[in-house]
C-alpha cells in the first residue's frame, strides 16, 4: 500500500492522532487491522482484534537519544504493570497493554499519560496493514445487481458496494467495507491478461466480463489517490427488444430495415445508447439475411448468428481503432456496420464514407438533442473541412435518435426520445447549412416523421400515462414550450 502523509496540527493526544490516521487510511485503502505512523524520532503502531473493533494494543517508539526519552521512562514507571518498557541502544519502546487484555478505560488513561510526556509532531507518515483479503463473490454481486435492478455497481476502498438504481446511488449491506487488496484481487482475476498489464502500466483499463447465466458487465478499473476502483455496467445476456425498452416498435423497425445511410443514437452518458444500438442490431440479426459487422470498445452485448451472421470486433484485441476498423470493414462484405462510438474525425470520416457507399452504418454520439448533432459532428473537423462534412451529412444522414432516461410511475426509468428524420427539404437544408434552429423548426413540420422531446414527453404523460406531470415538466428541455403544448396553445413555427 502507498504511504500517506498527514498533517494533524498541534495535537495533545496520541490516541487522537491514531484515530485520525485510521480515518485517513480507511478512506484510501479500507479498514486497516493495523495502523503505523512515524514522524522523525517518534513512531507508533496500533492493532485491533477485528475490523469492527476499536484499537486495543499500542506500541510507541522514540529514539533513545531524544530528549523526551526520559519522559517516556517516567510515564512507564507511573503506569506500572499496564505497560511494558524496553530500552535498547537506539530506541525506547513502550507497549500498552503489557501482557494480555486490559480494560479500555485503563488503556485510554495510559495513552493520555504517555501523551503528556511527549511533544507530538504535526506531520506524520502513515501506513496501514492487515487489510481485508477475503475474496469478493462475483456471483453475489451480479445477483445483487439483478435484485436491485441496478445499472451499475462501484467497488471502492473504504466503502461498501455502491449500486446505481434509477440513477440514484445506494450503499448495499451485502458485504462489509471493502479494502484495496480485495478490489485489486478482483481486477486481477477478471481482467484479461493484456488488460491487467494495461491497468498496471497506465492505471486504468476497460474490458468485458461474463458471469455465466446472470449477465455481462462492462468493467472499468482505475487508480484514484493510489487506490484501485472498479465499476461494472450491467448488461443482460438477453438483448432487450424494442418492446422491452418501451420505444416505438414500428419506427425502430423502419430504421432497422434501411439498407444504407447513417443512423445515429445520441444521448449523454448512461442514457442507454448502447442498449438501443444493440436492440437494433438484434432485430436486424433476427429478420434480415445479411452480414453485420460491429467494431466496439469493448464488446458489450453478444450477438449469436440467427437469420443474419454477425462479426463482432473489439478495439485493442481485434482492431487498432474505430477508423481503421471501418476502413477495413469495407473489404469484409458487410451490409450493416455498427461503430461503438463516433469520437474523432477519422472515425466520422470513415463512417460517412461507408454510409455513402451502400452500407447501413449505426453508431452512437454524445449529444443533448437531435437537432444539435450535425454541429456536434462538424466540431470534430478543422474549419476548412466543415462545409464538405455538412454536405456529406446532408446526403448520408438518415436519422438521429436522441434519448434520455426519465423516472416512470411506480419506479424504474423510461426512455424519452427525440427523433430527427432527414426526410423533408427544410431539414436537409438545415443540415447543409449547419443551422440548428432551422433543423429544429423543420422537425416540427407535419410532413416530417421527426419529433421533439417536448412532444414525445407530452405523449408519455398524456397518452401513455407512464410518467407524472412533475416529471414531464422537469424532463422537457424547453419548459415554456411544454406548457404551451399542455394547454393546447402551442403553434408550429413557420419555416424560415
Amino acid at each position: 500500500m502507498s504511504e500517506l502523509i498527514m498533517g494533524v496540527g498541534q495535537q495533545k493526544s496520541i490516541r487522537k492522532i491514531i484515530s485520525m490516521s485510521d480515518t485517513t487510511l480507511r478512506r484510501h485503502f479500507g479498514i486497516p487491522g493495523r495502523v503505523k505512523g512515524h514522524a522523525r524520532a517518534l513512531s507508533f503502531e496500533a492493532d485491533r482484534p477485528d475490523f469492527d473493533s476499536d484499537f486495543n494494543a499500542f506500541t510507541i517508539r522514540l529514539d533513545a537519544s531524544d530528549k523526551e526519552a526520559a519522559g517516556l521512562q517516567k510515564a512507564a514507571d507511573a503506569l506500572g504493570e499496564i505497560c511494558d518498557l524496553n530500552v535498547e541502544d537506539e530506541a525506547v519502546t513502550l507497549r500498552v497493554p503489557a501482557n494480555g487484555a486490559a480494560a479500555p478505560e485503563d488503556i485510554k488513561a495510559a495513552l493520555e499519560a504517555i501523551s503528556n510526556e511527549l511533544t507530538l509532531p504535526e506531520i506524520w507518515r502513515l501506513e496501514g496493514d492487515h487489510y481485508r483479503t477475503d475474496p469478493i463473490s462475483m456471483e453475489m454481486l451480479f445477483k445483487a445487481m439483478l435484485q436491485y435492478k441496478a445499472s451499475d455497481v462501484h467497488l471502492t476502498p473504504g466503502q461498501k458496494p455502491i449500486f446505481r438504481v434509477d440513477n440514484q446511488t445506494h450503499q448495499a449491506e451485502i458485504i462489509g467495507v471493502l479494502s484495496s487488496a480485495q478490489i485489486l484481487d478482483v481486477i486481477e482475476q477478471i481482467a484479461p491478461a493484456e488488460h491487467w498489464e494495461e491497468f498496471q502500466k497506465r492505471q486504468q483499463a476497460s474490458f468485458r466480463y461474463h458471469q455465466l447465466g446472470l449477465g455481462y458487465a462492462r468493467a472499468s478499473c482505475f487508480i484514484k489517490s493510489g487506490s484501485p476502483h472498479l465499476t461494472f455496467r450491467y448488461l443482460p445476456e438477453k438483448i432487450p427488444s424494442f418492446d422491452d425498452l418501451a420505444i416505438p416498435k414500428d419506427t425502430m423497425q423502419e430504421m432497422a430495415n434501411m439498407h444504407d445511410g447513417l443512423l445515429l443514437i445520441a444521448g449523454m452518458t448512461g442514457s442507454g445508447k448502447s442498449t438501443t444500438s444493440a436492440s437494433i442490431i438484434d432485430w436486424i440479426n433476427r429478420n434480415r439475411m445479411c452480414h453485420v459487422l460491429t467494431i466496439e470498445d469493448p464488446i458489450e452485448y453478444v450477438h449469436e448468428n440467427r437469420k443474419a451472421f454477425v462479426s463482432q470486433r473489439s478495439l485493442g484485441d481485434d482492431v487498432e481503432n474505430f477508423a481503421f476498423g471501418v476502413e477495413g470493414a469495407l473489404r469484409h462484405d458487410p451490409d450493416v456496420i455498427l461503430i461503438g462510438e463516433m469520437r474523432d474525425a477519422d472515425t466520422i470520416r470513415a463512417a460517412i464514407s461507408a454510409a455513402s457507399t451502400g452500407h447501413l452504418v449505426v453508431s452512437t454520439l454524445h449529444s443533448n438533442n437531435a437537432s444539435g448533432v450535425v454541429n456536434r459532428i462538424v466540431s470534430f473537423f478543422d474549419p476548412i473541412e466543415r462545409d464538405l462534412v455538412r454536405q456529406q451529412l446532408q446526403d448520408s444522414l438518415r436519422c438521429v435518435i436522441c434519448q434520455r432516461l426519465i423516472p416512470k410511475k411506480g419506479g424504474g426509468r423510461l426512455p424519452a426520445l427525440e427523433m430527427l428524420f432527414n426526410d423533408i427539404k427544410p431539414i436537409s437544408d438545415g443540415i447543409s447549412a449547419g443551422d440548428t434552429l432551422k433543423i429544429r423548426i423543420g422537425m416540427q413540420q407535419g410532413l416530417s416523421h421527426s419529433m421533439l422531446f417536448e412532444h414525445y414527453i407530452y405523449d408519455m404523460y398524456n397518452k401513455d400515462k407512464s410518467i407524472t406531470l412533475e416529471v414531464a415538466k422537469a424532463a422537457a428541455p424547453e419548459a415554456s414550450m411544454f406548457d404551451q403544448i399542455l394547454m393546447g396553445t402551442y403553434t408550429v413555427p413557420r419555416i424560415l
